[in-house]
């Protein structure tokens, strides 16, 4: 159906995507992976004819069936672009969020591709549309009709793009990581959903993904790219088990797995003992003796509360309870993992946790100083104005600023965010760069960076992989192992990713409907886990 030979794309004179060649057959679910900067995406909105108009086909061509859609030399021609999407083929991209248009019921939305592509009446438009987001499993679809964007879940937006792109029954479904910001649960149901319909309308579907694992369970064949390049392609089994390619076979080794033990450097408290200092001089990281030098936080009966129309403490608007008797505690050295779908409460626990939502009852104890979190998106935390080396003295100046009795100069600052810099596997050369001169994964170097440079002992990691390729997620990852290692930290590890957190995380918490409803070690909740929704976790991942 879909044959791409020899494409090169080149943006200012650079080629992205070079000589690139494949092939898509009627009903097959072909899988595209690599890195970020790939040529991934550039190569599906070539397809598409959506890549921005700097960007310049420098070889090759695009057909579908035996016409021509693009072709080398010549301008996009957008009549014949504007037949072929929608009516032939549609794309479902990754955020649905930054492509649904917010100020716009989600239904109007919908309704324009019918209108734009077929000859029907007002009322069939509708019930059109109703009946295709029934198709999706949107229950309530009139409900759903009537609603924004914002008001809906992450897993609704979806099936509603996913409604968007199927409406027309194209022969071509062009899916650019459609899941990637979904918890597992609902990520599976939109897998599910793409499968059952390539299986019901027999389209074709282009599947861009970074997660190997999903590709495994979803494609029919798989295409590796590297550096703009096509580096191998074959059957999906065939790829996984017996890679040709050296860097397919890194890929493969570098997704997270349940047959990799991390080693734990946790510390648990031992009967009727003590525990001695963690040796880091004028850090503060430890405040007592005892046993809480063991327990770095001890969370007890926690309730925490959103208000109506802000969260603030004055506020009369309805309180609702967004967290009910969490109880649990972490121990020095410990990564406590905890789980669950979007909406469980795991942001606002580790928000009541840090102090960033007052609005609580119950006991927070921290025996560590100035714990810190590490973001999900760096892109969105750092400042984009300020280099790296003042991004890392920030968090210097700041505590110096509260607590008169720290006395840093600032060759004292300079010299630490070196040293920071250099312990999170970074060159001098970024001292003076900015964040938007960096990669992904170095961006989330310097986040931890940040996070750690006053040794505060306990972080929240809240989601710091999930937006990372699967080579740079496991850079990442060895390298918090590491630094837990070299400074006895503990870490509150949130992520919807099950094979993350088994990798790095020593005890697992699962969540659900704002309850903390089984704990345990990681072996053990994997191996026997005592609840359903535990069970179901485990299944979809």
């Amino acid at each position: 159906m879909i044959r791409i030979e020899n494409l090169s794309v080149a943006f200012d004179g650079t080629e992205v995507v070079k000589n690139v060649s494949l092939e898509l057959k009627e009903g097959e679910i072909l899988g595209v992976v690599g890195e970020s900067g790939s040529g991934k995406s550039v190569t599906a909105l070539t397809l598409m004819g959506l890549v921005s108009e700097t960007a310049r086909l420098t070889s090759g061509r695009i057909l579908f069936e035996d016409v021509v859609l693009r072709e080398a030399g010549k301008p996009l021609d957008k009549e014949l672009y504007r037949k072929y999407r929608g009516d032939y083929m549609s794309m479902v991209f990754q955020e649905p969020m930054t492509s649904l248009n917010p100020t716009q019921r989600v239904g109007r939305q919908v309704e324009e591709v019918l209108k734009l592509h077929t000859g029907l009446q007002k009322e069939e438009i509708k019930a059109r549309v109703l009946e295709t987001f029934e198709a999706v499993g949107l229950r309530n679809a009139e409900k759903v009709y009537g609603s924004y964007p914002h008001e809906l879940s992450g897993g609704m937006r979806q099936r509603v793009m996913i409604a968007m792109a199927i409406i027309l029954h194209p022969d071509l479904v062009v899916a650019d990581e459609p899941t990637t910001a979904l918890d597992v649960t609902i990520q599976n149901q939109i897998v599910e959903l793409l499968r059952d319909i390539n299986t019901k309308e027999q389209n074709a579907m282009l599947f861009i993904t970074h997660d190997l694992n999903l590709a495994r369970r979803i494609c029919n064949r798989v295409v590796v790219m590297k550096d703009g390049c096509v580096v191998e392609q074959g059957d999906t089994e065939e790829i996984f088990q017996h890679p040709k390619q050296e860097y397919t076979r890194r890929l493969i080794e570098a997704v997270p797995s349940r047959m990799k033990k991390r080693v734990s450097v946790m510390e648990r408290p031992a009967a009727g003992g003590g525990a001695e200092s963690n040796g880091m001089s004028g850090t503060g990281s430890e405040q007592n003796s005892g046993s809480a030098n063991r327990t770095v936080l001890e969370v007890r009966d926690l309730s925490v509360f959103y208000r109506d129309g802000g969260n603030s403490l004055f506020s009369a608007k309805k309180k609702h309870c967004v967290v009910e008797g969490a109880d649990f505690e972490i121990y020095r050295g410990e990564s406590l993992g905890l789980v669950g779908e979007s909406g469980c409460g795991k942001t606002s626990l580790s928000k009541a946790i840090l102090g960033m939502n007052k609005d609580i009852t119950g006991e927070v104890v921290h025996h560590t100083t100035r714990p810190q979190m590490i973001f999900q998106d760096p892109y969105s935390s750092l400042n984009p104005t300020k280099t790296i080396g003042w991004l890392l003295q920030e968090p210097m100046r700041a505590a110096c600023a509260l607590d008169k009795s720290l006395s840093m100069t600032k060759a004292d600052m300079e010299a630490a965010a070196y040293d920071m810099l250099h312990r999170v596997g970074m060159e001098d050369k970024y001292f003076d760069r900015k964040p938007s001169q960096l990669s992904g994964g170095q961006r989330q170097r310097v986040s931890i960076g940040q996070a750690l440079i006053m040794h505060p002992g306990f972080l929240v990691a809240d989601e710091p992989v999930s937006a990372l390729d699967v080579t740079i997620q496991a850079q990442i990852m060895e390298l918090m192992q590491k630094l837990q290692q070299e400074m006895k930290l503990s870490y509150l590890f949130i992520s919807h990713d099950i094979n993350v957190v088994y990798h790095m995380c020593d005890r697992i918490m699962v969540m659900k409907d704002g309850k903390i409803i089984e704990t345990g070690e990681t072996e053990e909740i994997f191996r026997n886990p005592k609840m359903d929704y535990t069970k179901l976790l485990l299944c979809n991942s």
